[in-house]
């Protein structure tokens, strides 16, 4: 196997991921013995008030930046939060993986200091970036090539389309799903809505075939609208792979002949076994990995 499986190993949000970060910015400045620091009147610790990007790089590039940064500014907007330059923001990314052979860096922009107590916020905040900067997980490289294992979590996320497709803060629905099975027992859960549709998995968005079409839950309700979801729709209409958004159910899941989950870390991730249903990867499941894999080892920008 190539190096491209390698490349998409590892834990993610949800999983054990090895150490803490190695390197640590707020607003642009390094967090190291000096006095910088988060507010403890910051809305995002206080209501979850915020975004947040995890985004892969490898040989000092990081994957699909400019995605990245697209998704975080339509979020940031949606929130009324004010982003600021957003050439900053891309200057402080490269900065922190430039030299760096393989990273993860999360960055997460909350709304800033509260400016009074309660809920509602004024509009002069100014808004607070942290970027942690974490080296690449060591975790099997098997999961590419045989498969994950996934199960059904009894949780089941909220609806709420003034908040679904943004990557915000609010991850407790993950951290309970998360916790109702361990890693050790199952390398992903996916996850139903509260009205039975199939929405994503803890960490990463879910496909499935359908009869030979692609298909992705809508992401209208709840949900994140990933960037590695976007990409796999796009390389799959240049690929003429037929694939869609669609509402999804439980049976359909059962009657799929492919399962794979994606995030922007891990690429492609075919699933072998759902509870105790066992699944081979498959013809587009493979076709797609081998289109996406050079964009992984040899990050493309969008």
């Amino acid at each position: 196997m190539s190096s491209s499986t390698g490349s998409q190993s590892g834990a993610g949000e949800g999983a054990a991921a090895g150490g803490g970060p190695d390197l640590v910015l707020v607003n642009g400045r390094v967090l190291a013995g000096s006095h910088v620091g988060v507010s403890v009147l910051d809305r995002g610790l206080h209501y979850g008030d915020g975004l947040f990007e995890t985004i892969a790089s490898r040989g000092g590039r990081a994957r699909f930046l400019s995605l990245h940064l697209e998704r975080l500014a339509a979020g940031c907007q949606r929130l009324k939060i004010a982003l600021g330059d957003l050439a900053t923001v891309r200057s402080e990314i490269e900065s922190a993986i430039a030299g760096t052979q393989a990273a993860l860096v999360k960055l997460m922009v909350t709304r800033g200091e509260g400016r009074a107590r309660g809920y509602g916020f004024s509009g002069a905040e100014a808004a607070t970036r942290l970027l942690f900067r974490y080296a690449w997980p060591g975790a099997s490289s098997q999961l590419p090539v045989e498969g994950a294992r996934v199960r059904i979590a009894n949780l089941r996320l909220g609806e709420n389309p003034a908040l679904a497709g943004m990557k915000h803060l609010n991850r407790l629905e993950q951290v309970l799903a998360r916790a109702e099975v361990s890693s050790a027992d199952a390398d992903e859960l996916l996850l139903f809505s509260s009205s039975g549709r199939l929405a994503c998995a803890t960490m990463s968005n879910v496909f499935l075939v359908e009869k030979g079409r692609l298909k992705t839950p809508r992401l209208d309700l709840c949900g994140v609208s990933g960037v590695m979801r976007r990409v796999v729709l796009r390389e799959a209409t240049r690929a003429g792979i037929a694939a869609e958004e669609a509402i999804l159910s439980a049976s359909q899941l059962e009657r799929a002949s492919e399962v794979f989950v994606t995030n922007a870390r891990i690429g492609i991730w075919p699933v072998c076994r759902i509870g105790d249903r066992a699944l081979t990867p498959g013809e587009i499941t493979r076709r797609l990995q081998a289109l996406i894999a050079p964009m992984l080892d040899n990050p493309v920008d969008a």
